[in-house]
């Protein structure tokens, strides 16, 4: 037998899962040949420009097929521009989701909390609970929640406990965002190819241009991980996802 490597566990791994890119809920399941099977899609982030980085490859792809996605955003950014009040700083960074959703055919959500303050408490929880049940998603991607960003924590904690009170009906992933800055001893389970789609996904990070995507946050970080996703799996370019064990068994095995 040969010598069993990290690249080759990786490569029977998605041999078992499938293709690459088919372990995920009905990714590469068309809905034109596929009607009954489309399915909600939820990614909730911290702050505008979170999901797009994080999974927007995935989004694409998703919205591509015919799926229904939903990027749920905990603030709508009022913290994040220098000199800016929260107000002015909203309506600039809510106009740059609007535009983000649709370079990835997705609808923008917004869950009310303030960048920077957001809380987590028995209240929230269950403003949150009822967000997510009101969307009855089959699918929702959120970050992982060992981050240095307290926002980022705080919509993890808040989707895990809807995914609990609702007896774990969705399944779940985590993400990841400026990894090794901010996302911390992230490991994934499944890999998305977004070869395909990353254009869109960088056109959508840019869209968030009051945070200088071009030489900030995805030059420096997505633009990198994405490559070194795509080394460890066998393809140009990938994002990886953890999936919590305890979801439900897939529609469809794979992504």
């Amino acid at each position: 037998m040969g010598k069993i490597t990290r690249r080759n566990m990786l490569r029977l791994s998605s041999q078992y899962a499938g293709l690459l890119g088919t372990g995920l809920p009905l990714l590469g399941q068309d809905t034109n040949t596929n009607p009954q099977r489309r399915l909600k899609v939820v990614v909730a982030g911290g702050h505008p420009d979170d999901p797009e980085s994080g999974c927007g490859g995935t989004i694409a792809r998703y919205s591509d097929l015919g799926h229904e996605v939903v990027i749920l955003y905990l603030t709508r950014g009022e913290a994040g521009i220098k000199g800016k009040s929260h107000p002015e700083a909203a309506a600039i960074r809510s106009a740059e989701c609007e535009k983000a959703c649709a370079i990835l055919k997705a609808r923008p959500l917004f869950a009310g909390q303030i960048d920077g303050s957001t809380e987590v408490n028995a209240d929230r929880y269950d403003e949150f609970r009822k967000i997510l049940e009101a969307e009855r998603p089959h699918v929702v991607f959120t970050h992982w929640p060992i981050d240095s960003h307290r926002d980022h924590r705080a919509v993890s904690y808040l989707v895990y406990d809807a995914w609990l009170k609702g007896g774990k009906k969705f399944e779940l992933y985590y993400f990841e965002v400026n990894q090794g800055d901010q996302t911390q001893t992230f490991h994934p389970t499944d890999y998305v190819d977004i070869t395909p789609t990353e254009s869109r996904k960088r056109a959508a990070c840019y869209a968030h241009a009051s945070q200088n995507p071009v030489h900030g946050f995805y030059a420096v970080f997505h633009e990198k991980m994405n490559q070194f996703r795509g080394m460890e799996c066998g393809c140009e370019l990938a994002e990886g996802f953890v999936r919590h064990c305890q979801s439900p068994t897939p529609v469809v095995p794979g992504i």
